[in-house]
C-alpha cells in the first residue's frame, strides 16, 4: 500500500476483460523503496534454492543412489576415477578384474546422467504445465491482500514444507516425485513474484529492476551453492534443511511490507475450463512473442546441456579428476569465477538498455558469449578451461538475465494479462531446461559415459538462440 491518501493512475489501463488492476508504484514514494527494498529479498529466497539444490545437492544425492546400486553400499567412485586416470594416461596396464571396474564406472557414469536429466526434467516439465495456469489464477485473483502475494505465500509454505522430505529419497522414483514437487510449489511463488514486476514498476524502470532480479538469481545461486557445498561436506543430505527455513523466512518481509492493492474489485468474465487452457498459448499468436519466446527456450536448452552435469565434469571429465568432496568445493568457485563479469554486465547492460531502449543487441551478444565459452572446455578438458568457461558464460548470462525480462514486458500482447503471459515466458525457460540435460543426458550415453560432446551441442543450440532474436520487429 501506499503511505499517502493519493492514489497514482495506473501506467497500464485495465482492458474490458479485467478491471480495478493495480496502479503501477510512482518513483521516489515510500510504497516503491519498500517495494524495491523486499522484492531481491524474496526472490532471494527462492533463488536459494535453485542454485544450492540444482548444483550441488541433487547431482550428488543422484550420484550417491546409482553409485549405491551400481558400486554396492562399499564402492568407491573417487578410487574408480583414480584408476581411469591412470589407464589413460598409460601410467598402469588394467587387470582383468579392473576392466570390471571401469565398465561398472561407465555405466555409473552414464546411469547418474540419465536418472539426473530424468530428475530435473520430470521437475520442469510439471513445472511448465502449471506455470501458465498459476499466471492466469493470479491474474483473476481476488483478494484483500491483491493477486499475488497469496501464491508467493502458499508457494514459500508449501515448498519449504516438501524440501523436508528431499533427504529421506532413496531411490529415484520417489526422489522424481518429491523434486517435482518442491519445483511445483517454488514456481507457484515465483511466477507472481516476477510479474509484481509488470504489476508495479514503472515503464522507464523495467531493466532497472530487471536487473536487480537477475542480480538476486545469479548471486543467489552462487551463494547457494558455495553454502550447499560446505553443508555437504560437514551435514550430508541434511543440507537441505537450512534452505527450506530460508524459503519462508525470507518472503515474509516482502509480504508484510511491500503491500499489493486489495483486489476485491478486480472485474473479471467467468473462468471455463476450455478457455483457460486455450488461452495459455495466447501470446504465442503474437509474431515477436513468439520468436523471443522461441529463442528464450534454446537459450536454456543450452544452458542445461552444458551445465546440468557441472559436478560431474569435474570428477569424471577434466584431468586431473577431482574428488567427491573436491568437486562438492569447486564447483560453486566457478560461478564464483565468473561473478565479477557478472555484476558488470548487469551494471551496465540493464542501464544502457533503458536508455538507448534497445534490446535485441544485448542478447544476442550475450548468446554469443555464451556460446563461444562453451567451446574452451570442449577444446582444453581442465580446471582453468572450466573457469574460463565459466567467466564467459557469466559475462554473457548477466547480460541475457537483465534485458530477458524487460523484452517481454515490452512485448506483453495484453498488459492486463501479464501474469498469464509472463507464465508462458517462464514456461519457455522451463522447457528449454527441461529439454537440455534429456538431451545431454541421450549424448553420454550415446557416448558410453563420455562428457565432452555436451559442450558442441550447447554451443551450436545458444548460437541459434541468438540468431532467433533478429526476427523480432516491434523492440529493436
Amino acid at each position: 500500500m501506499r503511505a499517502s491518501a493519493s492514489v497514482p493512475q495506473p501506467v497500464v489501463p485495465a482492458s474490458s476483460e479485467t478491471t480495478a488492476v493495480s496502479p503501477r508504484l510512482e518513483p521516489k514514494t515510500p510504497a516503491y523503496r519498500r517495494y524495491i527494498a523486499t522484492f531481491p529479498v524474496a526472490y532471494l529466497a527462492i533463488a536459494l534454492l535453485w542454485g544450492a539444490v540444482l548444483s550441488i545437492l541433487l547431482p550428488l544425492q543422484v550420484q550417491g543412489i546409482e553409485a549405491t546400486r551400481i558400486l554396492g553400499p562399499g564402492g568407491d567412485l573417487d578410487a574408480l576415477n583414480a584408476l581411469q586416470a591412470q589407464v589413460e594416461s598409460g601410467a598402469l596396464t588394467p587387470t582383468a578384474d579392473q576392466l570390471e571396474q571401469l565398465n561398472l564406472l561407465a555405466q555409473l557414469n552414464a546411469a547418474r546422467a540419465s536418472s539426473l536429466s530424468l530428475v530435473t526434467s520430470a521437475g520442469v516439465l510439471l513445472a511448465m504445465i502449471m506455470q501458465p495456469i498459476i499466471g492466469t489464477l493470479s491474474d483473476r485473483t481476488r483478494t484483500k491482500w491483491g493477486r499475488r502475494a497469496p501464491f508467493v505465500a502458499a508457494g514459500a509454505l508449501a515448498g519449504a514444507a516438501v524440501m523436508c522430505l528431499m533427504p529421506i529419497a532413496s531411490n529415484i522414483a520417489v526422489l522424481v516425485i518429491v523434486w517435482s514437487l518442491v519445483q511445483l510449489s517454488g514456481n507457484l511463488a515465483q511466477g507472481p513474484l516476477i510479474a509484481t514486476v509488470a504489476d508495479r514498476v514503472p515503464e522507464n524502470r523495467l531493466a532497472t529492476v530487471s536487473a536487480i532480479g537477475g542480480l538476486v538469481v545469479y548471486g543467489a545461486a552462487i551463494v547457494g551453492a558455495v553454502l550447499a557445498g560446505i553443508l555437504f561436506n560437514l551435514i550430508g543430505l541434511a543440507s537441505y534443511y537450512p534452505f527450506a527455513i530460508a524459503l519462508v523466512l525470507l518472503v515474509i518481509p516482502f509480504l508484510l511490507l511491500a503491500r499489493d492493492h486489495s483486489s476485491l474489485g478486480l472485474e473479471v468474465p467467468r473462468l471455463r475450463l476450455g478457455s483457460l487452457f486455450t488461452s495459455f498459448a495466447a501470446a504465442l499468436r503474437d509474431h515477436d512473442y513468439r520468436w523471443a519466446w522461441a529463442s528464450k527456450v534454446l537459450l536454456w536448452a543450452g544452458l542445461g546441456i552444458s551445465g546440468t552435469y557441472g559436478i560431474y565434469m569435474l570428477q569424471s571429465y577434466i584431468r586431473p579428476a577431482l574428488t567427491v568432496a573436491q568437486a562438492a568445493q569447486t564447483a560453486p568457485l566457478l560461478q564464483v569465477a565468473a561473478l565479477p563479469g557478472t555484476l558488470v554486465a548487469m551494471a551496465i547492460v540493464g542501464r544502457l538498455s533503458d536508455r538507448l531502449r534497445r534490446r535485441k543487441p544485448f542478447i544476442i551478444v550475450a548468446a554469443a558469449l555464451v556460446a563461444v565459452g562453451f567451446l574452451v572446455p570442449w577444446l582444453w578438458p581442465s580446471l582453468p578451461a572450466m573457469f574460463v568457461q565459466a567467466a564467459l558464460s557469466g559475462i554473457g548470462l548477466g547480460s541475457f538475465l537483465v534485458v530477458d525480462q524487460a523484452l517481454f514486458i515490452d512485448l506483453l500482447p495484453d498488459p492486463t494479462a501479464a501474469g498469464r503471459d509472463l507464465g508462458m515466458s517462464a514456461l519457455g525457460q522451463n522447457l528449454g531446461q527441461a529439454a537440455g540435460p534429456i538431451f545431454a543426458g541421450l549424448i553420454v550415453i550415446i557416448s558410453a559415459g563420455e562428457y565432452g560432446p555436451v559442450w558442441p551441442a550447447g554451443f551450436v543450440i545458444v548460437l541459434l538462440a541468438a540468431l532467433f532474436v533478429l526476427p523480432i520487429r516491434r523492440v529493436r
